[in-house]
């Protein structure tokens, strides 16, 4: 008997609880949807239903629709800082009026003052500035290659180093919030002219072993020119070319100078820099001639020597040789 009233008991309870269960409409802006729960309150039917209010938000109840109203936020962005605000149905004016905000001179508005504000709109109060300012820019110099039948083919010599120039330019630059947006160049003025970098390349017959022109006797060598060298040592070592073209070589020096034909790479423990000498292939095949110890590198140890070619060609030409380098006193 007892067990035939469970059932009933339970069922009883159910419709209670389904007496007492109240389905909401919620109008959320354009959003409207259906909740059930068992509450009265308003306010936890929007909470369970997952609906959150900010503290300028409301709501109003009748009967079962609950319908939300959110306040009208904007998003106000003063000389490059962000906040968000809730406007109370009110104008740009009154908003900047109710936050304290005085406009500067070069304050500039995204709206007109009497702009009626809603939800989701920006508004901007940016500080533009238009000022005058000088400064310098740089001239570069240009590079000029001359045509020097006097020397070797492939030698460069500098004749004049290049020197930047100056110009003085007054701008009218547009500021936005401390940030530069614009540059208009109003005049200019040279201050100092650049100078043009002269490089004699010269395209003349190298020295030549076979024109016997070339002499060498004890302590002394006559050059073609009747230019007369002496020379206090004379040495051997094995001889390779570079030019400034190759993988980790540059036109500067380890000594800071220029490369150039006559510029050696040497062991600078076994010839010092600076050094000047007279160097020609041991088996007459080859003259290189004047050179001076400029540089240096990794594989370049002891009796080892890299002779500078202006060409890769040259190089190419060179190869490997065993040269006699005359010491010049």
């Amino acid at each position: 008997m007892l067990a035939g009233l469970v059932p009933a008991v339970f069922l009883g309870a159910v419709m209670v609880q389904n007496v007492f269960a109240t389905t909401y409409v919620i109008n959320d802006g354009g959003r409207t949807f259906s909740y059930t729960l068992y509450t009265t309150s308003a306010r936890e039917a929007l909470s369970a239903a997952g609906v959150e209010l900010t503290e300028a938000d409301d709501y109003t109840l009748e009967a079962d629709t609950i319908t939300v109203r959110r306040a009208p936020t904007v998003t106000l962005t003063y000389h490059g800082k962000s906040q968000i605000v809730v406007s109370q149905d009110e104008t740009v004016r009154q908003l900047l009026k109710r936050l304290g905000i005085v406009l500067q001179e070069n304050d500039v508005l995204s709206y007109p003052l009497q702009t009626v504000l809603q939800r989701g709109m920006e508004l901007r109060i940016d500080r533009v500035e238009n000022l005058e300012e000088t400064f310098t820019r740089e001239i570069p110099f240009e590079t000029k290659i001359l045509n020097a039948p006097e020397l070797p083919e492939g030698v460069r010599e500098t004749l004049a180093s290049g020197r930047a120039g100056t110009l003085e330019c007054r701008a009218r630059i547009t500021y936005v919030n401390g940030i530069e947006t614009g540059r208009e160049i109003l005049d200019t003025k040279q201050t100092s002219p650049a100078r043009d970098a002269l490089i004699a390349l010269g395209s003349g017959p190298a020295v030549d072993a076979g024109s016997g022109e070339l002499r060498i006797g004890d302590g002394v060598i006559l050059l073609p020119t009747g230019e007369k060298l002496t020379y206090t040592k004379v040495d051997y070592v094995r001889a390779t070319a570079y030019t400034h073209t190759d993988e980790g070589c540059t036109t500067t020096t380890a000594t800071g100078t220029t490369v150039r034909y006559g510029t050696v790479a040497v062991d600078p423990r076994y010839i010092p820099y600076g050094t000047r000498m007279f160097i020609v292939a041991s088996d007459g095949s080859y003259v290189y001639g004047l050179a001076q110890a400029e540089d240096c590198g990794g594989d370049i140890k002891g009796d080892r020597m890299d002779l500078y070619m202006p060409t890769y060609k040259q190089c190419i030409a060179f190869g490997r040789r065993r040269c006699t380098v005359y010491f010049l006193g």
